[in-house]
């Protein structure tokens, strides 16, 4: 969760404001002045506990600076932090838990609803939540926001809204709601003796329109069909034409940069641009006016369904984590893009290829609940069947696998091998056949398994496939290998995937590779190398925000901490895993071959310390938060286990695992095992 930036952190160009951190608050990048009378209504109304606080008046008058500063002056009130959620991008309600999901930096990749885990992320926690630019979304927002009142009692929110507070006199809060899908509109008028250009929101922005020139206007209009942010790239393929070229684009946005109409902030990916929803909503009415908007809108939805190939394809490269960086920056457009795909029966086929071709977006990168939302809704839509239907179906069959849900799973990969047989698809044939072979693993099918993705091998290579799900296919065989006890085999595998992995840069599919390395490793006596192997898996899983195999990681490096002596450590490892879970889906997938490990190390730990010291390890465990139970796996635990005398249910001094000089490990004999001795394959 981020805190408020010291302004003098960012240098740089002073026109270019930092991009907020999902779930924290922007930087003030200039001292905040005035507003005292605001400020202290605001916290007048938190300090007496008020759950629900709405900040209300004309746009662009300051409510959302206001609300951002008087969260920031109570932040420490609030152990579990201020959290904001911005949603002007948001257009479709089905969404709005999405984006306050994102906002808090949750991955969940379970079958759940979103609103649930909104609901059971907030339950138990004192937090302070800022939602704004909510207009658009009233109805679905009062409802969610009235469930959280409900049911996370410890749950502060002020809404920051786009309100006109004179209005207030003459209508009642909810007729003012009940216009608010035309803020235009609802904003018309005001007092008779203000300045003309400030009596409505219409011609307060207007004025500062008739300052453009003809080619401003144009370019404004035209980036009105962005949700979110855009870079310059995608603004001069969408917005360029004959009227205003491609290669002015630049210079054009420059000049709207310096009236404040566009506003620039940096990013991973460099130098981004966004407009504020009310000035985008205006050229938007001025694109509709011109007859521009359907010609534009599908340059918009045509740019990122090229980016969405090419990103797809890059996956399977050195620029994988900047892959992910990418589409991270760009999901709001790309939901914009599936949006607009699916208001015209004849282009829901690109709806479905936009959401099969994100597949390593939702599975790779903690994104398994919006991908089914999306993948699920597109084929909801009538279209002809075709290979975009078919890629739906099998990357649904992928993440209901991944979620635990075994009978979506059956139903959407049956059909996908039905369709893609009587159809004759090779491709999609391979991936129904691969994905129901990852099912049998998960479900504990091990011989099933070992034939299924056999096949689908034999079958991508005869389609000439090579990527990340091919290098997956291996590495499921390698673990169903490994649990019929064939570890030589596994390990062969995997050797093969690590190298292919090394060749093309991928990084991904090296995770889960590695995982099965240093099961075998530790099951061989060498749990060192086991050790290396998986936190390098943990590092590559915070790279992509993987919970799946950060989870499977921390659970079987807490079983190498056992056979390394640890037994607390362990334990405290074992209890971190447990949080991490709920939000992956059915712990350890409800699998007996998965669960070894965690039962083995229970069991080693339980004897070593006890059943009180080991619960109190689990604790312990439970209060860390994944990054922190990343961070401390990473840094080899925690301080070294005080040495205790025999039969005191510690380690005893100088026996096998107890800490050597400086605090670090002795190696002790594999309990798997019974070996010890130099570390070899």
């Amino acid at each position: 969760m981020r805190r408020l930036q010291d302004p003098s952190s960012n240098p740089g160009d002073p026109d270019a404001r930092p991009a907020p951190a999902p779930g924290g608050l922007p930087a003030e990048l200039n001292p905040f002045v005035g507003r005292e009378d605001e400020l202290a209504g605001i916290g007048a109304l938190l300090d007496r506990e008020a759950r629900l606080v709405t900040v209300v008046g004309v746009a662009g008058v300051g409510k959302t600076r206001c609300v951002i500063r008087a969260a920031a002056l109570r932040e420490k009130r609030y152990c579990d932090g201020v959290l904001m959620a911005e949603l002007s991008a948001v257009r479709d309600p089905g969404l709005l838990e999405h984006a306050l999901i994102d906002a808090m930096e949750l991955a969940d990749h379970t079958s759940r609803t979103p609103r649930a885990v909104l609901v059971e992320h907030l339950r138990e926690r004192r937090t302070l939540l800022v939602i704004d630019g909510f207009e658009h979304l009233v109805e679905a927002c009062a409802g969610l926001v009235a469930e959280l009142l409900r049911r996370a009692p410890g749950d502060g929110i002020p809404l920051a809204l786009e309100l006109a507070a004179g209005r207030l006199r003459a209508l009642s809060v909810e007729q003012v709601l009940l216009r608010l899908d035309d803020r235009f509109r609802l904003l018309t008028g005001g007092h008779r003796g203000a300045p003309g250009r400030h009596r409505t929101l219409r011609t307060a922005i207007g004025w500062s329109h008739e300052l453009c020139t003809p080619e401003q206007r144009l370019l404004w209009a035209r980036l009105s069909v962005f949700a979110g942010s855009f870079d310059l790239e995608a603004a001069e393929y969408i917005c360029g034409g004959p009227d205003l070229p491609a290669d002015s684009v630049l210079d054009v946005l420059d000049e709207l940069l310096a009236q404040s109409v566009v506003e620039r902030e940096e990013g991973p990916a460099g130098a981004r641009y966004r407009m504020l929803d009310t000035v985008s909503e205006y050229g938007a009415r001025w694109l509709a006016a011109a007859g521009d908007a359907r010609r534009v809108r599908r340059r918009h939805r045509d740019w990122f369904v090229g980016l969405a190939t090419w990103c797809e394809l890059d996956w399977f490269s050195p620029r994988q984590a900047e892959v992910a960086a990418r589409i991270d920056g760009e999901l709001p457009n790309l939901r914009r893009a599936m949006e607009s795909s699916l208001e015209d029966p004849d282009e829901v086929h690109l709806a479905r290829y936009l959401a099969g071709t994100l597949w390593f977006y939702w599975v790779g990168c903690g994104r398994l609940s919006e991908g089914r939302h999306w993948l699920e809704h597109v084929l909801e839509e009538p279209a002809p069947h075709d290979a975009t239907r078919l890629k739906v179906l099998w990357v649904l069959g992928y993440v209901a696998v991944l979620q635990g849900d075994a009978v979506a799973a059956v139903a959407a990969l049956q059909e996908c091998r039905d369709e893609a047989e009587h159809s004759g698809n090779a491709t999609a044939l391979a991936y129904a056949v691969h994905r129901t072979g990852c099912l049998a693993i998960v479900t504990d099918d091990m011989p099933r398994a070992e034939a299924l993705l056999r096949e689908a091998l034999g079958r991508y290579r005869e389609a000439g496939e090579l990527n990340s799900n091919v290098l997956m296919a291996q590495v499921e065989l390698a673990m169903a290998m490994a649990f019929l006890g064939d570890l030589d085999a596994a390990a062969a595998i995997c050797e093969e995937v690590r190298e292919t992995c090394e060749d093309h840069g991928e990084r991904w599919a090296l995770a889960y590779a590695l995982y099965v390395l240093a099961y075998a490793a530790l099951h061989r006596g060498r749990p060192a190398r086991a050790r290396r192997m998986l936190g390098e898996c943990l590092t590559i899983g915070r790279m992509f925000n993987d919970l799946l195999g950060t989870v499977l990681s921390l659970e079987l490096l807490a079983l190498v901490t056992a056979v390394e002596g640890d037994a607390a450590e362990a334990a405290v490892l074992q209890g971190a895993a447990e949080v991490v879970w709920p939000s992956v889906g059915l712990p350890l997938f409800g699998s007996v071959f998965y669960g070894r490990p965690r039962a083995e190390c229970e069991k080693q730990a339980r004897a070593a310390l006890g059943n009180a010291a080991y619960e109190e390890g689990l604790r312990a465990g439970r209060r860390l938060d994944p990054a922190a139970a990343v961070d401390r796996a990473l840094a080899g635990g925690g301080p070294a286990p005080a040495s205790s005398a025999p039969g005191s249910g510690g380690p005893v001094a100088g026996g096998p695992g107890a800490a050597g000089p400086g605090g670090t490990r002795r190696p002790a004999a594999s309990r798997l095992t019974g070996r010890g001795g130099p570390e070899r394959w």
